[in-house]
């Protein structure tokens, strides 16, 4: 049974008895979805239409009757595999559409973007959440939106009722929620960079440059970089997301920027979670955890300079050796907890990701010296409008095209 302990600013809905169906929670989300209609956006690279996990996905949403509207953000697809893209998701009973984002139409409006200085400067799935999340408010059809991933492999019903469920549910007041889940598979503990990075940094910055209410915020979520979360859909058109690996923190900080604590939730979506895991990359800064970390790191720097803290080498240095000690304890922790669980537990590869990120965080912490102004939020929906009245028609319409084109059978 999961704890019912309140442990900070952000209230936490977890599932306490765990006797509620599934089928008992769709049956009141289907009565909401009445008041407020219900969008899920899945930000996707072909090639997770290729592995088992994006079928299962398929398989359990096709199950699903309060959502009604899918937006898939196809990433990295040739015209053939967008073909193929159509025929795969066709199955999906809900109106679902699929923005090709290689494609001519939504590149042509992504040229003329960047030619302002308004669209994403990176590849990835910020860029791709960012145009799903406008061609959501083109379509008009969402009180509530929810994301998550296309790789989990651990998916059920159960995960998006329960994501669903904190701003779909008038007697509430939340707008914004974040999901959060153990992440324990195959006989061990997974999630490194949260488990010896977020957390420890977030205690680490705390000591060093003082209390913070964004600090606390963000120490107050279990699982800060879980890639599921929902809002209701006047928090879409003003959110800034960034491009990098700093999303899910990015997201977080806007979240903490806007609105009061008492709007903001976390929900336990799941027992037990995995999906597909990231090289450490020790040896490219510019791979895998590695890169993620420094990303995650410099969005912490970048957020508490706009507070008024401010940073040195020196700093930095603090930083560093404060982080270590404390992300060892954590360490000591984890191996203890698995211990206790008959987990699989290796101290060496864990203190080895320790040493990684602490001079990653050095790594970080130079780049946001050498770049102090660098920008990598992506400007809001609201803005692009104002200086492109129609693009989100212009998006909403290039997305049709591309399916009357290309023969989908896309619902509704």
């Amino acid at each position: 049974m999961g704890d019912f302990y309140q442990d900070g600013v952000i209230t936490t809905l977890q599932n306490l008895s765990r006797r509620r169906s599934v089928e008992d929670l769709e049956a009141e989300l289907a009565e909401f979805a009445a008041e407020r209609p219900m969008t899920l956006v899945l930000p996707s690279l072909f090639s997770e239409l290729e592995r088992p996990a994006l079928q299962t996905i398929v398989n359990e949403l096709s199950q699903t009757k309060y959502i009604g509207e899918i937006v898939i953000g196809l990433d990295r697809a040739t015209e053939d595999e967008y073909k193929y893209a159509l025929d795969y998701f066709s199955k999906l009973p809900q109106h679902h559409r699929i923005l090709w984002n290689d494609g001519p139409r939504l590149k042509a409006i992504d040229k003329e973007l960047a030619e302002a200085g308004l669209a994403p400067k990176e590849l990835g799935k910020g860029r791709n959440v960012w145009y799903c999340f406008g061609y959501t408010v083109a379509s008009a059809k969402a009180g509530a939106v929810a994301l998550h991933d296309c790789d989990i492999t651990t998916y059920t019903r159960e995960m998006p009722a329960r994501l669903f469920y904190p701003v779909a549910n008038p007697a509430y007041n939340y707008a914004f929620c974040k999901g959060y889940y153990a992440r324990v598979a195959g006989g061990k503990i997974h999630g490194r960079v949260c488990r010896l990075l977020v957390t420890p940094l977030i205690r680490t910055l705390e000591r060093v440059c003082g209390p913070s209410d964004y600090l606390e915020f963000l120490d107050g979520f279990r699982y800060a970089l879980a890639g599921e979360f929902s809002m209701q859909m006047n928090v879409l058109q003003g959110l800034r997301i960034p491009s990098d690996w700093g999303l899910e923190i990015g997201v977080l900080s806007e979240m903490q920027r806007n609105y009061s604590p008492r709007r903001i939730c976390q929900v336990d979506i799941a027992d037990f979670y995995d999906h597909k895991h990231q090289n450490l990359s020790a040896d490219e800064a510019e791979k895998g955890l590695s890169k993620m970390s420094i990303d995650i790191a410099k969005a912490f720097f970048r957020k508490l300079a706009t507070q008024g803290t401010i940073f040195s080498e020196g700093t930095f240095r603090t930083i560093k050796a404060t982080y270590y000690r404390m992300a060892l304890d954590f360490v000591e922790r984890f191996h203890n907890v698995s211990v206790m669980n008959g987990l699989q537990y290796d101290r060496h590869s864990e203190e080895q990701a320790v040493e990684l990120f602490a001079e990653n965080i050095i790594r970080a912490g130079q780049s946001f010296l050498d770049v102090p102004m660098e920008t990598p939020f992506i400007p809001s929906w609201n803005r692009v409008r104002s200086a492109f009245p129609d693009v989100l028609e212009r998006i909403h319409s290039a997305v049709d095209e591309d399916l009357a084109e290309y023969g989908g059978r896309g619902k509704g």
